[in-house]
Parts: C-alpha cells; sequence; structure tokens
C-alpha cells in the first residue's frame, strides 16, 4: 500500500477513535509525505458521514491549528 493512502486511513482511523493528539501529531507527518489539505479536508468529510459530525469537528479544528502551525514555520 503507497505511503500517503496508509497515512490518511490512519487518519480517518484515528478520527474514529476520537485521538486529537496521535491525529495532529500523524498530521504533521501526513503533509511531510506531501498530503495536501484538500486530500486531509476530503478524509475529514468522509469521516464525518461514517465517524459523526462531533469527531470530525474535533478533526477539522486540530487540522486547522496545524496547518497554521505549518504556515507560520514556512514564513520564517
Amino acid at each position: 500500500m503507497p505511503r500517503k493512502t496508509r497515512s490518511l486511513l490512519t487518519l480517518s482511523m484515528l478520527v474514529a477513535l476520537n485521538r486529537e493528539p496521535e491525529f495532529r501529531m500523524h498530521l504533521k507527518a501526513a503533509l511531510s509525505l506531501g498530503i495536501s489539505r484538500d486530500e486531509v479536508q476530503e478524509v475529514l468529510l468522509q469521516a464525518a458521514v461514517y465517524c459523526g459530525v462531533p469527531a470530525a469537528n474535533s478533526a477539522f479544528h486540530a487540522a486547522q491549528e496545524v496547518f497554521e502551525h505549518f504556515d507560520a514555520k514556512k514564513s520564517k
């Protein structure tokens, strides 16, 4: 299985398990693999349908914070 696919699956499973700290860690790793923000958002939208909106909302908020952190690091 390609690493990107494995990473996206891991993100979706962490949403389902409501494991926000691990989600953040794996999201950082996913971004370093070249996974796009759009791909992450698609996973989170799919997770909302199958894992529940509250779990997906928590992940969206965590993802936004991780994206902002990455943007701040890039601008330095």
